[in-house]
């Protein structure tokens, strides 16, 4: 499976200390199993399926896509703290 960011996600990670960017990392390897681990749950609202994972303080949108080639994608769309995100 292949891991897409948007903009924003990249650059929130990059501005986190060692140690926020590899629990970050760690919850995004998960989401690439099957099932996907971690507290999940389903974003009402979006017109594709888009899913929240918890870290702590932290939140992480993302959706599946697939892509040309019937690859599986996974998107991360947006990272930020829970007063932020919503």
């Amino acid at each position: 499976m292949k891991i897409e960011y948007s903009n924003h996600a990249k650059k929130f990670i990059a501005s986190q200390d060692r140690n926020t960017k590899e629990r970050i990392k760690s919850a995004i390897e998960n989401l690439t199993k099957m099932p996907a681990q971690g507290d999940i749950k389903l974003l009402q609202g979006y017109k594709i399926k888009t899913y929240r994972l918890r870290i702590g303080k932290y939140r992480i949108v993302y959706r599946y896509d697939i892509d040309t080639d019937e690859h599986r994608i996974l998107f991360i769309s947006d990272i930020d703290s829970r007063g932020n995100i919503y």
